[in-house]
């Protein structure tokens, strides 16, 4: 919690493996896919990427709070199952906009569920993910047809035209927080032409 604003809640992970299965069920036909997951949280999203991908994938978990991870290896270990100790998985304690600008073309996805989606409320750093220049950052990052998804907690119409502007085909994926229950969340899916 922050405030009186929910921040992770484990009951309610459907949109957050949503935000895995439906770019990976589309990267099914490159060789040694590289994924990078924005923010670690309780690991649903990580979770739900790794039976979709085989052995020769990658992937990389940015979380810029150290203790987030801190408790997926201590208190919260039986949730995060083996995930963390995948050998396709890397975690690294930065910020993902910090990695999405150190290689071009490196990405095959990128996920995103940093703070509450383009609304940001827990770091103002976060929202330059979400501006012009944060998508352009994310686009250079993408291989060519790569995916950026990104998860949030309520539909933005500016934002699907921000992503347009950008260059991006863009869809959006209304998906509920748990099943056919939850609330009502949006997964944006970005490809770069």
């Amino acid at each position: 919690m922050l405030g009186n604003n929910e921040l992770m809640n484990s009951r309610l992970s459907g949109s957050e493996e949503a935000l895995a299965t439906l770019p990976c069920e589309r990267l099914n036909d490159r060789a040694a896919p590289c994924i990078l997951i924005g923010g670690l949280g309780m690991g649903f999203t990580l979770r739900a990427a790794l039976p979709l991908l085989d052995a020769s994938a990658e992937i990389i978990v940015a979380e810029l709070v150290p203790a987030v991870v801190k408790w997926a290896r201590g208190p919260m270990a039986e949730l995060f199952g083996g995930s963390l100790s995948d050998p396709r998985v890397t975690i690294e304690t930065a910020d993902v906009f910090d990695l999405l600008s150190e290689q071009p073309n490196d990405y095959d996805a990128i996920l995103l569920d940093v703070d509450n989606g383009p609304d940001g409320i827990t770091h103002a750093s976060n929202d330059r993910l979400y501006a012009m220049a944060g998508l352009q950052t994310a686009k250079r990052a993408l291989r060519s047809g790569g995916i950026l998804a990104i998860w949030s907690s309520a539909p933005d119409p500016k934002f699907t035209r921000r992503l347009m502007k950008a260059g991006f085909s863009v869809e959006e994926n209304p998906v509920r927080g748990r099943g056919k229950r939850g609330a009502h969340h949006m997964i944006w899916m970005a490809t770069k032409a």
